[in-house]
């Protein structure tokens, strides 16, 4: 039993990390997952009689070479392509399997998935699938879509990963700017899970606010762009709050109401650092503005001092950059807070009439907390209870729960 807790807490921490390294060693993805899968039921059994290896990533690794090249050759037994089969079987024995000295392969493996080749809508499902092992049920709550629809843009982006042999590389210095855009978005959807659960009794998941972070840093590193400098910047500042958005018996706590003093201050200060110099350079964008807003709450030593009027300044400049109803949502939080809460809830209300954000369970949460600071006490409980169906969070359930009893 202490070898298959082992292997699983190995499983959770570096499966990811050695897929990657399968998927670039393998170039294919399907035969890489399969060979990740074998490699860890052999390792339950093997460890057992032989004891954990000093590097138990290397050697997942390399089981999972040496069951592919086996699935290659059986396949080839029975399979009309047997001489391309034994061939792929035959390259994989002598290619070169050093580790070292190489980029990051879950990196590559981001830039893989982003490729310009790959429709847009299939691009971060696959990341969010291959690098986070997210399931296809959570990946399709996060995109208020079908379970059947995510599975089938993966099956078709691994597809043409495949038929137009992409390659799984970093691009150059020349190509990365017109591939960014797609990078920086799937790594904060990354980051957005990790923060916000979207599902489970977890409010948090730090395995993917750390990924998502380490993963910025390596592409600050390859490309120390204004808007990679307020991807990171706008993670650190949200991931300084970490500690104070639970109370010790596991309930939500809003931002207003949080302890500041447990709030992460190296990671303000890099935080801060990143968006003061990210803003000088006047080629920002959407993350450094977002960024910015973080800054003005990190900086503000309690809720009553927070610079409302320039949040709600950053908003108008975001919204004009970025149209978004969500940002709008976000936007008129800050106008209630700034002018009170009719002014938020006659934004909110604009926004629902639209027919967006009908089925975001924070847009009926505002209205609802509107409405109860406004004292309309039945349509905050509407609200609330329609808020409550829409979220599938038990943290975030229990908040609104609380709500309705103080209704």
């Amino acid at each position: 039993m202490i070898i298959k807790a082992q292997v699983e807490a190995i499983y959770r921490n570096e499966s990811r990390r050695i897929l990657a390294t399968l998927i670039r060693l393998l170039g294919d993805f399907d035969l890489a997952e399969e060979a990740l899968h074998e490699a860890f039921f052999v390792a339950v059994e093997r460890w057992q009689q032989d004891g954990v290896p000093d590097n138990p990533r290397a050697w997942l690794v390399s089981t999972g070479r040496f069951k592919a090249i086996d699935r290659l050759r059986r396949q080839a037994r029975f399979a009309a392509s047997q001489a391309l089969l034994l061939a792929q079987a035959e390259a994989l024995e002598e290619a070169d399997w050093s580790t070292e000295d190489v980029q990051d392969d879950r990196l590559r493996l981001i830039f893989t998935c982003c490729h310009p080749a790959l429709a847009p809508d299939a691009q971060v499902p696959l990341t969010l699938r291959e690098i986070c092992d997210l399931t296809t049920e959570e990946i399709a709550r996060a995109f208020l879509a079908t379970p059947a629809t995510i599975a089938q843009r993966i099956v078709r982006a691994k597809g043409k990963i495949r038929e137009a042999k992409i390659p799984y590389q970093v691009p150059s210095l020349a190509e990365l700017p017109e591939r960014l855009d797609s990078v920086l978005r799937v790594i904060y959807l990354v980051f957005n899970e990790g923060y916000s659960a979207s599902t489970g009794d977890d409010l948090t998941r730090d395995d993917l606010t750390r990924e998502a972070i380490r993963l910025a840093r390596l592409l600050m590193e390859l490309l120390p762009e204004p808007e990679v400098m307020g991807l990171l910047a706008l993670m650190l500042l949200h991931e300084s709050r970490r500690p104070a958005r639970m109370s010790h018996s596991g309930e939500l706590v809003l931002l207003d109401e949080q302890d500041r003093s447990l709030w992460e201050a190296s990671l303000i200060a890099e935080g801060c650092a990143l968006v003061e110099e990210a803003l000088k350079t006047r080629r920002f964008g959407p993350y450094c503005l977002q960024a910015a807003i973080a800054a003005v709450h990190a900086e503000a030593p309690n809720a009553g001092e927070t610079d409302w009027l320039q949040i709600v300044g950053l908003y108008d400049v975001l919204l004009r950059m970025l149209p978004s109803p969500v940002i709008e949502l976000n936007r008129a939080a800050a106008l209630a807070m700034r002018d009170g809460p009719l002014a938020g809830l006659q934004q909110v209300d604009g926004i629902l009439a639209r027919g967006e954000l009908l089925d975001y369970h924070l847009a009926h949460s505002a209205r609802g907390e509107f409405c109860r600071q406004l004292g309309r006490v039945k349509e905050a409980r509407q609200a609330y209870e329609k808020a409550l169906t829409l979220t599938r969070q038990t943290p975030e359930k229990r908040f609104i729960e609380r709500r309705l009893a103080e209704l």
